[in-house]
């Protein structure tokens, strides 16, 4: 079966059933992907029916993607032509669909294709072994998907240097490649897993505004925090969340405490602590260990 076809069936079905994150495969370890993961990439295309005036360069401009990427995904316009009435495939951000030969690892097809392995983990939702992946383009200089950054892009980085608990706590789960405690799964860890006493204050790492402050599915009671710089920090697991959205926060403000909501990685209560860099493909993970003080 073609391949961009059977693509249009995955999307299609996703939008049927209402499954933002369908899954490409049926094989358990789907199931064991950590809580940190996004929707797959693939479960966010969007169809776009072309109307009266529209070109493929208006159609692209409009999704801030590439012309080259709707030719990529929607064979029909090869010629660089569209058709009043038609349907397009619209992707996330520019990339191309490619079907992955069985035994491949994740590293392997991000050498191939030059990409970050955990970001292009992170992208397809941590799946263990999927057949079909979206692999971002990295080089393309133009027309980026613009990215909500909570500065302006010629601000200076900043630096961040602190702690999200009052002491130095034990690492259950470290960033990075892990194998899943429960599965023995192999994944990546966008976090880092801090052991703490439920209940314990959880504290802002360094100055800025609360971006979001609810429940977030599997990663429980989330806290979000927008630094300046590009940067940003979740607290994720919490027991309580005591502040709000739109509201600014000094380092060590209390933030919440932590708990077990969602669906931890660790049996024993803990803060899953993330740093995130804003780039083109959204917020990527960062090492946390280069933002905590020595």
């Amino acid at each position: 079966m073609n391949l961009l076809y059977r693509l249009f069936l995955l999307c299609s079905l996703a939008s049927v059933v209402g499954l933002g994150s369908l899954p490409l495969n049926s094989n358990k370890a789907h199931a064991a992907a950590p809580a940190s993961c996004p929707t797959p990439a693939l479960s966010r295309f969007q169809r776009h029916t072309v109307a009266r005036g529209e070109t493929l360069e208006s159609i692209a401009q409009r999704y801030n993607l590439l012309p080259s990427t709707l030719v990529d995904m929607n064979p029909s316009v090869r010629n660089g032509n569209v058709t009043v009435g038609s349907e397009l495939q619209i992707p996330p951000y520019n990339g191309i669909v490619v079907e992955i030969p069985s035994g491949q690892t994740w590293r392997q097809v991000a050498e191939t294709y030059k990409v970050r392995a955990d970001t292009l983990f992170e992208i397809n939702g941590c799946q263990q072994n999927p057949r079909i992946v979206f692999v971002p383009r990295v080089n393309d200089s133009q027309n980026r998907p613009v990215v909500q950054s909570p500065q302006p892009a010629d601000v200076e980085p900043i630096s961040i240097a602190g702690y999200p608990l009052q002491e130095q706590a034990s690492v259950g789960l470290p960033y990075g490649w892990q194998i899943h405690p429960t599965t023995g799964e192999v994944f990546f860890h966008s976090g880092v897993d801090l052991l703490a006493d439920l209940g314990s204050p959880v504290q802002a790492i360094a100055p800025g505004t609360i971006v979001f402050a609810e429940d977030q599915g599997s990663y429980g009671n989330l806290v979000i925090v927008n630094h300046g710089g590009g940067l940003q920090s979740r607290y994720a697991h919490l027991e309580k969340i005591n502040v709000a959205v739109g509201q600014t926060v000094d380092a060590g403000d209390l933030l919440g405490t932590v708990g077990t909501t969602g669906q931890p990685t660790a049996t024993q209560p803990h803060l899953h602590f993330e740093m995130r860099s804003s780039s083109y493909l959204g917020w990527v993970a960062k090492d946390p260990k280069e933002y905590f003080r020595q």
